[in-house]
């Protein structure tokens, strides 16, 4: 078979595209860090940058994210952003040429739109856990179904990434546990489309995501234990449900409780409680208060189920609605700062010289943009499912929407039952949504060739 001359060109043409995305995207995938002259940074950063230092043990703070963050540090963290940025176009690029939809213009022009349209780029650009939280879907999905469109190297590849996703944070690896436990319960139904093979190696990324997180604490601290704060983190929802008052009003004058004297001064949000100028603090913090916070929550649940099936029904509901690009980022962090200042002083003067410390760092404009782009991706992901149900179809890009469909399900019952709704938990993940959508799209309005494919 014979090469014409317009098939070289063509070739080459592809060639020099492929290169300056090559180039271009890694760079664009982390731009909010470039223009702010630093790694963003985040009210729980500090959390994670301490680990390393502190040896001890700290509520939803995972060490094993600590370890990752202190290896960068020595290059002021540009090292971890490299990793974030490259490990998404990794995983963009790869999630295409599985589902057989990677063409070089597609893939560059899916990514600058998610750049541009998505909380990706700022979640590439920060030092916190969340950018592993929506690329790790990403990640299972496809050791999970890629079989033999995956090499050797590539399988070990997601396997890795995986675990460590699950790792970095108790929610993320609660997802992805929901996820396999799915997954396990539909493959009677689904037969070949869910591998077993696929499915044991997704769920044993669940267990070395667990032993690593074991290990990394037991490195760091000397104990052989999970990370704590799942107990506190959920009185402080319940405490804003109003829960925790009428718990304390219908049994504190039988029973001893240390919040007692403060049941009518309870702050009005989680985040007041546990984070700001509270009696929890007055009462030992963690320390002080943990085991008592622990046996309201359970108790509470038995003596009110109504109320808390309702509570977790609307937290559920109102995560799934908060989706907004930037919580935390641009306010005071004094925490982190404090962090910075102590651990790592070389790191001090371009940490204050960054835009985002002298309070250059907005979000209203860019979700004017993030919030409809991130509501509609949701609805067109019930479309495509919809559409895929009237026609009995269920090829691999219907089998991502499913998947994302469920952990957007299950990230909003996680965060929004035990931590309360926040925009954070929804920004990080609602971006899968969109990339699928890009995707149907990108599908349905292709050329010929791509609709072969």
């Amino acid at each position: 078979m014979s090469i014409t001359t317009d098939q070289l060109r063509a070739r080459a043409a592809d060639t020099l595209w492929l290169r300056l995305a090559a180039v271009a995207l890694p760079l664009l995938m982390i731009a909010p860090a470039f223009w702010n002259g630093y790694p963003l940074l985040q009210w729980d950063t500090g959390g994670y940058l301490a680990r390393w230092y502190e040896g001890y043990l700290v509520p939803s703070r995972s060490t094993v994210f600590g370890i990752y963050l202190h290896f960068g540090e020595s290059s002021g963290f540009w090292i971890n952003l490299a990793v974030q940025s490259l490990s998404t176009l990794w995983l963009l690029q790869l999630t295409l040429r599985v589902l057989s939809m990677l063409q070089t213009s597609r893939f560059a022009a899916i990514s600058l739109l998610l750049m541009l349209s998505t909380a990706l780029p700022w979640l590439a650009s920060m030092l916190l856990t969340d950018i592993f939280a929506g690329l790790s879907i990403l990640s299972l999905f496809l050791l999970v179904i890629g079989g033999s469109r995956t090499s050797r190297a590539e399988k070990a590849g997601l396997f890795v990434f995986t675990a460590f996703a699950a790792a970095t944070h108790s929610a993320t690896l609660g997802v992805l546990f929901g996820l396999c436990a799915v997954g396990w319960m539909a493959r009677p139904l689904l037969g070949r489309r869910l591998p077993i093979a696929g499915l044991a190696q997704g769920s044993l990324t669940i267990i070395a995501g667990g032993l690593m997180l074991i290990a990394a604490n037991h490195a760091l601290s000397g104990k052989w234990a999970w990370t704590p704060g799942g107990t506190g983190v959920a009185f402080g929802r319940m405490m804003q449900d109003g829960i925790v008052a009428r718990f304390l009003n219908d049994h504190c004058p039988q029973e001893n409780f240390k919040l007692c004297p403060y049941r009518n001064e309870l702050p009005a949000t989680a985040d007041e409680f546990l984070w700001g100028k509270s009696m929890f603090n007055t009462l030992g913090r963690f320390d002080g208060l943990g085991d008592e916070m622990g046996t309201i929550v359970e108790r509470s649940l038995a003596d009110y189920p109504a109320w808390q099936a309702g509570a977790a029904l609307r937290a559920m509901g109102q995560q799934l609605l908060h989706v907004a690009t930037g919580e935390g980022a641009s306010v005071w962090i004094p925490h982190t700062y404090g962090i910075i200042e102590r651990y790592i002083p070389a790191q001090v003067a371009p940490m204050r010289a960054a835009r985002q410390q002298n309070w250059e760092l907005h979000f209203e404009t860019i979700n004017r943009l993030h919030v409809p782009v991130a509501l509609v991706s949701m609805l067109g992901l019930l479309v495509l499912l919809g559409h895929a149900l009237a026609n009995r179809r269920l090829d691999d890009l219907t089998l991502l929407a499913a998947t994302v469909t469920l952990a957007l399900l299950g990230n909003a019952f996680i965060c929004g039952v035990i931590s309360g709704p926040h925009d954070r938990y929804g920004a990080r993940m609602v971006w899968v949504a969109t990339f699928v959508v890009l995707m149907a799209l990108s599908r349905r309005f292709g050329d010929d060739e791509s609709k072969a494919r």
